[in-house]
């Protein structure tokens, strides 16, 4: 299979290790395992979106004092993403991801106890805080066991978020008009809690695989580092324009739908479930892409067809049609994220997919309150045409890129 064909890590290029067999087992539970976290991150994510309507109300804030109050999370994921690496590198990934993960069941509780935009906001630094050492942390966990695996698995993780998304998101549409955001919430945390007590019981019980580096990622001085630490850039600017759009859809598409086309609650959550399920299916088709098209132009064309899509979905007047610019759009992102984590890595090891996460993260967490500050301004439809501009963008920088990219 051609190498352009995979999501590869650097160790792929190392001679397989004979010893990895004896630990195919083990491997397979820290597999299982992530794919729960991965999974209950998506799946607590979309159950607090689908309610931000209803917070809304509760707190009687206009849409740019919601945007500014969704700054809490930005600000909180963002400044512990910073700091999320060290505390990985010194008391492993591992517990990260499990405390991480218990922070943001609790977290989630907090918002329908709020009044004021000011409490959304200062709460929501709490809920931005574990999301981001979550995020980080079960990322660096997945780059040490796709590295043991020598497999490219890491858009299965990747998928893993999406199923739990679109789950979560379902879950919001069947009882939004029956339990309170209150009474979900705090079903959402019990949920969490048993869930990541259950899995982290495994995690922990297992320390994770500790490949060997390349000569290029051992010696990060050497010459070609300050090409790889720009191409790492440009990849994380991907992630960043990407994800923009994903966080932009999970924090005001059932806004949209309900302020603009008029949509009952239960209808107007469906919409982040359509995206959720549009990513699924195109991240679980990802490999087949990649074999047939190459990491390239998996990137220019997945960044075009968001582009359309998101035009569709922000200027339609129909339900059924933003519906079908949702999906589009999540068909077009797919895989453009994990791509771009993926090659960042084969570049500079896990410390390239630790700044391109940071990257594409801070895109979807800063994405939602720049919508909210453009609503006030212009409006909500033509705000969401941001998400179709970063995604042409993100086409644009890895077409002309590319040429950088296979020489490296």
């Amino acid at each position: 299979m051609p190498t352009l064909n995979k999501i590869r890590t650097a160790l792929s290029r190392t001679r397989p290790d004979p010893s990895r067999t004896a630990d195919e087992p083990a491997l397979r539970r820290l597999r299982t395992v992530l794919t729960l976290f991965f999974a209950l991150d998506g799946f607590l994510f979309a159950g607090w979106v689908v309610r931000i309507p209803a917070i809304k109300e509760q707190t009687g804030a206009s849409p740019g004092a919601l945007g500014l109050a969704l700054l809490g999370v930005s600000a909180g994921a963002v400044a512990t993403m910073t700091v999320t690496g060290r505390l990985c590198a010194r008391y492993g990934s591992h517990p990260v991801t499990v405390a991480s993960a218990l922070l943001m069941s609790l977290g989630i509780a907090l918002p329908p106890l709020t009044q004021s935009a000011w409490a959304l906001g200062l709460v929501l630094i709490v809920f931005g805080t574990a999301y981001g050492g979550l995020n980080v942390a079960m990322n660096s966990a997945a780059v040490d066991l796709v590295a043991a695996l020598r497999r490219p698995v890491m858009p299965s993780f990747h998928a893993a978020f999406s199923v739990g998304g679109m789950l979560g998101a379902a879950l919001g549409a069947l009882v939004a008009g029956h339990l309170s955001a209150t009474d979900h919430l705090l079903l959402l945390t019990a949920t969490g809690l048993l869930v990541a007590a259950a899995a982290g019981r495994v995690l922990l019980a297992h320390p994770a695989p500790r490949p060997e580096r390349t000569a290029a990622q051992a010696a990060p001085g050497g010459r070609g580092a300050g090409r790889e630490r720009r191409l790492v850039a440009v990849f994380g600017l991907i992630a960043l324009c990407t994800a923009y759009g994903e966080g932009a859809l999970a924090d005001w598409g059932a806004l949209h739908l309900a302020q603009d086309l008029s949509a009952r609650a239960g209808v107007a959550a469906v919409g982040y479930s359509v995206f959720a399920l549009a990513m699924t299916v195109g991240r679980l088709t990802g490999s087949a892409l990649l074999e047939r098209l190459g990491q390239t132009r998996v990137l220019v064309l997945g960044g075009a067809t968001a582009a359309l899509g998101m035009l569709i979905g922000s200027l339609a007047p129909a339900v059924w049609a933003v519906f079908a610019g949702f999906a589009i759009t999540g068909l077009g992102l797919a895989n453009i994220f994990p791509v771009a984590v993926g090659r960042a890595g084969e570049l500079a090891g896990p410390g390239g997919v630790a700044a391109a996460s940071t990257f594409g993260y801070g895109g979807m967490l800063l994405g939602p309150p720049a919508i909210g500050f453009l609503a006030d301004w212009l409006s909500l439809p033509a705000a969401l045409t941001t998400v179709a501009a970063l995604s042409a963008v993100a086409a644009l920088v890895a077409y002309t890129t590319r040429n950088a990219v296979r020489r490296t």
